[in-house]
């Protein structure tokens, strides 16, 4: 009889124990997951720049010279001495003077002077550290009635953009899944955007996984979208 009773318990217990080992597997998947993908790109990135450093530096000054191994980050290092100094020497008027005169020489260069001009205004608006680059995470009906996506708000429409459209216009950037950084900036009326109540970062993470992570913040995203039956995006839009 016990015999029987453990023979019948015996089964029940193997699919617990293979459940724990499952679920500490996935949760040892979800730790190390992130931490090998960072540690990789970083590593390759070090890597990438002292491939391109190192050489510059005379050999009887390069410590691989004397030592039974590359030493990793030294690239980096001085890479970031290098721009410490440069931003010192540029702020000063001797430096922004220099600055300006290279600038108008890039000037007298039609190619060179648009994509000179595009990057410098991306880097000082990504690295500008005295404004957001985006204010609040929003709701819009898009692509069609029914259907809603994230934006992310990043200012006042103002230009000549503002002065064609009689309405008051918000620009928001609508980021792409699972690749946030790419998009399609929109000129939307400031009465058709819902704001929402999560962060820029909440917002970012939901649209990187594709509305897995962060399931509360998912549903009250819905409740949102769904709560406004006065909001003018809500009503029947005229035929064409």
């Amino acid at each position: 009889m016990s015999d029987e009773h453990q023979h019948a318990e015996g089964p029940a217990q193997s699919p617990g124990f293979l459940g724990r080992i499952r679920r500490y597997f996935l949760t040892g998947l979800v730790v190390f997951t992130p931490i090998a993908v960072t540690a990789y790109i970083a590593w390759n990135v070090i890597d990438f720049v002292d491939e391109q450093i190192k050489p510059l530096i005379p050999i009887p000054y390069n410590p691989d010279t004397y030592l039974p191994f590359s030493l990793p980050g030294l690239g980096l290092l001085l890479l970031g001495i290098f721009l410490v100094l440069l931003g010192m020497v540029t702020a000063r008027a001797f430096g922004r003077s220099l600055l300006g005169l290279g600038e108008r020489i890039v000037d007298t260069m039609p190619v060179v002077r648009t994509l000179y001009g595009a990057l410098k205004n991306i880097i000082e608006t990504v690295f500008n550290s005295d404004e957001r680059n985006f204010e609040k995470a929003a709701l819009i009906e898009y692509p069609r009635r029914g259907l809603w996506a994230i934006v992310f708000i990043t200012s006042k429409t103002k230009g000549e953009v503002a002065q064609k459209i009689p309405d008051p216009l918000v620009s928001v950037f609508l980021p792409t899944t699972p690749n946030p950084t790419s998009g399609f900036l929109l000129f939307v009326p400031e009465s058709d955007l819902i704001p929402l109540d999560m962060t820029v970062e909440q917002a970012a993470r939901m649209i990187i996984s594709g509305g897995i992570i962060n399931e509360e913040k998912a549903k009250e995203l819905s409740r949102q979208a769904g709560g406004r039956p006065d909001h003018p995006l809500q009503k029947d839009h005229p035929t064409p």
